[in-house]
């Protein structure tokens, strides 16, 4: 039944999409050319690296915590990949006496070193009740610290470049939908998508995930229905930290090139597009639906911003705007239901 109440319900749920919405239509509005098929194509490419770096944030800030050094894990993750990934024809090459490496093998390396670290996250947050904001930031300077020096002793200060043209394969390729002239789909979006469906298997149909939603939900019922909470804490930490190490990868072979700015900020936009999605900044509350589309809206207005040739300071005020919005769409909705 449609009642005043359902109205105002309805226009706090989805207030913040049909802002987002409009901006959108005011871009079309100006550079027509921006809804085309080539442009879809590029803005999946771009989202698909942040829909697997904000699916780990979404799972900690589903528990209630939060996580500042996601963007530096992912620039470590690439750091890695790329210094054992060059070309081996390359004068440039790093370590000129190793072998080739299957692409695989670094990968997995760059997974394993940022779960380590995530892991070491979660502890400082379960264990010894760090706050997760103060533990985040520690963390953070702690990884940009040490993969920096790895990165300057290992090349200066120069890019590492001339990856190994698998390795570049690995997230350039391209599928063509219709034939040459047909919608370019890229291989990197393939993989989002896998990871997308992975994480709705561990939200929503294992113990990790229901014990996810228990500790962020409220920490003490999950505690007095038997949840170990510092065993759920650290899993899902861990398993953030995998999602950051294959994510930094996909960046290194995407862009050709990598220093030690790369994952500057990526946290900020996987937690904003967390929030624009409705994962609740109060633990308990998300959706694997919703983080995807909030990456998936905010990449097309960063995207569309840049197209239009928005001043780059403004883009920063447009986004803190709507991270402000969504904040206390969130509010709100919690004030409700108290």
């Amino acid at each position: 039944m449609l009642t005043k109440g359902n109205i105002k319900r309805t226009m706090l749920n989805y207030a913040i999409y049909l802002i987002m919405l409009v901006m959108i239509i005011v871009i079309i509005a100006i550079e027509p050319s921006f809804l085309s098929l080539t442009q879809v194509s590029n803005i999946l490419a771009q989202s698909s690296s942040r829909i697997i770096i904000a699916l780990g944030v979404g799972g900690i800030i589903i528990l209630g915590g939060t996580d500042l050094a996601a963007g530096r894990m992912v620039g470590m993750s690439a750091v890695i990949t790329a210094s054992l990934l060059q070309s081996v024809e390359s004068s440039l090459r790093i370590y000129k006496d190793m072998p080739r490496l299957p692409v695989i093998v670094p990968i997995l390396l760059a997974m394993v070193v940022c779960g380590v670290f995530s892991l070491i996250h979660g502890f400082f947050v379960a264990k010894l009740k760090v706050a997760p904001f103060i533990a985040s930031l520690g963390i953070q300077q702690v990884v940009y610290g040490l993969f920096s020096i790895y990165f300057q002793n290992a090349n200066g200060a120069a890019p590492i470049g001339s990856l190994d043209p698998a390795f570049t394969t690995f997230a350039q390729k391209n599928f063509f939908i219709g034939g040459e002239n047909g919608f370019r789909l890229p291989l990197i979006v393939l993989y989002a998508a896998l990871f997308t469906l992975l994480t709705w298997f561990i939200w929503n149909k294992t113990k990790i995930g229901k014990n996810m939603y228990a500790i962020g939900g409220n920490t003490e019922s999950a505690t007095v229905c038997g949840v170990n909470i510092v065993a759920g804490i650290l899993i899902i930490y861990t398993i953030a930290g995998l999602y950051y190490g294959f994510a930094g990868a996909l960046e290194a072979a995407r862009t050709g090139s990598v220093t030690n700015a790369l994952g500057e900020g990526y946290q900020m936009d996987a937690i904003a597009a967390c929030v624009v999605g409705g994962v609740s900044m109060r633990g308990g509350i998300g959706k694997v639906s919703g983080v995807v589309t909030g990456v998936i809206m905010f990449q097309i207005i960063n995207y569309g911003m840049n197209y239009i040739g928005v001043n780059p300071y403004l883009q920063y005020v447009v986004k803190g705007v709507i991270i402000l919005i969504a904040v206390s769409i969130d509010t709100q909705k919690y004030l409700k239901k108290k």
